[in-house]
């Protein structure tokens, strides 16, 4: 059943239902790009799509441990100072990863695709968003001397509020992210481009 409410026949059924019709030939045409659709809505929160979500959350930390392990020791952070970079990291994605899948499943177009455009949108210019905030939070934290909110230090002994206020800074960057790719999609073209993916 699609998001319309409208159930939509395979190729097979249409043919099934023109052969055994003899009254009337069929007179709806089907919808464009029906049979291309990637998905329906809902799909990527199926049991299904959470696997694949799960399979994907474990192939990211699995690359992040393997990182860590190829990283010279003498250059290696202690554990804790780790999993407090990576949680944050970690944070932010799955903010960007729950918003992608909310707003792929807000149109009646294809979620699967739409989830892609925006995932290849975040992964490069989103990418260099959020390098530039980082950066401009930095500079500002640097010049106004917050000691707490140096993203990757957190006083020693560690200080929780400094984690918890730089994952703050960080959040705030990846939602200005998030909306400036969301202003992106808006430009008519990109429905053809999730068409086409």
């Amino acid at each position: 059943m699609g998001a319309s409410g409208v159930n939509l026949l395979s190729k097979a059924e249409v043919v099934a239902a023109m052969s055994t019709s003899n009254t009337s030939s069929v007179s709806a045409s089907p919808t464009p790009y029906a049979d291309t659709r990637g998905c329906e809505n809902g799909a990527l929160m199926d049991s299904f799509g959470i696997f694949l979500q799960g399979l994907l959350a474990m192939v990211a930390f699995s690359t992040l441990m393997l990182k860590r392990f190829r990283e010279p020791k003498h250059e290696r952070r202690p554990w804790k100072i780790w999993f407090l970079d990576t949680s944050k990291q970690a944070i932010g994605m799955l903010f960007i990863h729950f918003a992608n899948v909310y707003l792929s499943d807000l149109t009646e177009e294809d979620p699967c695709s739409l989830y892609l455009v925006n995932f290849l949108l975040d992964a490069s210019l989103g990418m260099l968003l959020i390098y530039a905030g980082v950066r401009a939070v930095s500079a500002i934290v640097e010049w106004r001397q917050w000691e707490a909110l140096r993203f990757g230090e957190y006083g020693e002994p560690v200080q929780c509020t400094a984690w918890a206020g730089q994952c703050a800074l960080y959040i705030l960057i990846m939602m200005f992210e998030k909306v400036f790719i969301i202003l992106v999609l808006l430009i008519p073209q990109w429905k053809k481009v999730s068409r086409v993916s």
